[in-house]
């Protein structure tokens, strides 16, 4: 059921609960609840209170709702980039390090509520904050090109083909150390996997 329609069905279930006596009362909550899924203790506040009550309680969720602004997210930002953009399970723990020696060496000043804030940060609510970040910077960038005489001699092989729990069976991969930028020099390294070890 829909935000709107519980909150239209409340409204006409209030009438009806504050004119019937005790007994009436309690087939009405357990109608209510059968009908929204809430909670007992919950539906009975909720039949209690007057529409200015509600409408001020929904006021308030929607002026709290947003705990983590945007000075958070910058400050965040440039912890994870302190931290070389580690996942945030592995950055959470480590935030109030990284704050104190970016804040030791100038880095970053934070007013003292944005500090705290970042202080109890979770996990998820990091990868919630970084997400456009990880997503624009996804993409890796590729120093190799496939050869056309190469792919004509390889032959495909298909899941049956595969020996790879004799020793000697290597995968390979050619990783370039060159940070965000491919021009310039920089050290490529041969990566060479033995699948059985």
């Amino acid at each position: 059921m829909s935000l709107p329609a519980r909150k239209e069905l409340l409204e006409h279930v209030q009438e009806r609960y504050k004119k019937v006596q005790w007994n009436d009362k309690r087939k009405i909550l357990d109608e209510l609840i059968a009908t929204t899924g809430y909670r007992r203790k919950y539906a009975i506040n909720l039949l209690n209170m007057n529409k200015k009550e509600i409408t001020a309680r929904e006021n308030e969720k929607r002026l709290n709702k947003k705990k983590y602004n945007e000075a958070v997210r910058q400050a965040l930002l440039t912890i994870w980039h302190a931290a070389n953009q580690i996942c945030s399970k592995r950055l959470a723990p480590f935030i109030p390090d990284l704050l104190a020696a970016l804040e030791r060496f100038g880095h970053v000043s934070l007013p003292e509520d944005v500090r705290n804030r970042l202080l109890k940060i979770s996990p998820a609510t990091i990868d919630r904050l970084l997400e456009t970040e990880r997503h624009e910077g996804k993409k890796g960038i590729c120093t190799t090109r496939s050869g056309s005489l190469l792919k004509k001699q390889i032959k495909i092989r298909t899941f049956a083909d595969w020996n790879d729990v004799v020793p000697g069976f290597l995968e390979g991969d050619l990783v370039a150390h060159c940070g965000d930028r491919v021009d310039g020099s920089f050290l490529n390294t041969l990566v060479l996997t033995d699948i059985a070890w």
